[in-house]
């Protein structure tokens, strides 16, 4: 599969399924929604919580699954048993810096301090024009609302240029978040 005709959707997401099963339901829906729009998918490489769920849908849906894993955390987040191509990598920085490589988009899922990490790392290096690729919140029962009003008030106090805001979105659901980027990435 060519990045062109098969473009691959990163997913940041939880180790943990929080405590509503409408989360895992979204991540379900997202990995199936990645396969059924001829997308590849890239991803943390763990099994747990959201991560595993949204990998195990998007390769029961036919995609291909790249997992990248920072060593220290094999036994903590283990990678899916099967039907993924896992890369062990050094540490946090590689692995950030490989899934922003390898992918034409991001979506976000809900999670925890990691899933907040990632998504500043790639709203930064828009920022900075290190890359302009879509990056979807998929705002699951206002999950990242407190979330989107600190880079609103970021911006509002003159920390930020508001072209920020321009910089990523929201969707309520997963069907939203994939529609934004299909429209994202379409020719």
């Amino acid at each position: 599969m060519d990045k062109i005709t098969h473009p691959a959707i990163c997913v940041f997401c939880g180790a943990s399924f929080g405590t509503d099963p409408i989360y895992r339901e979204t991540a379900r829906a997202l990995g199936a929604g990645i396969a059924a729009m001829g997308a590849r998918m890239v991803f943390g490489g763990g099994s747990p919580g959201l991560m595993g769920e949204v990998a195990k849908a998007a390769r029961e849906g036919g995609t291909s699954v790249e997992g990248i894993l920072p060593s220290f955390l094999r036994d903590v987040e283990p990678p899916l048993a099967e039907g993924e191509t896992t890369q062990i990598v050094d540490d946090l920085f590689v692995r950030k810096q490989m899934m922003i490589d390898r992918s034409d988009a991001f979506i976000v899922l809900p999670g925890g301090l990691g899933t907040y990490d990632e998504f500043f790392e790639v709203l930064t290096a828009a920022q900075l024009r290190v890359h302009a690729k879509h990056i979807v919140l998929v705002n699951v029962m206002g999950y990242f609302d407190a979330l989107d009003a600190l880079v609103r008030d970021t911006v509002k106090k003159g920390f930020a240029s508001e072209a920020v805001l321009t910089l990523y979105s929201l969707a309520d659901d997963a069907p939203a978040a994939l529609a934004q980027v299909r429209k994202a990435l379409a020719p």
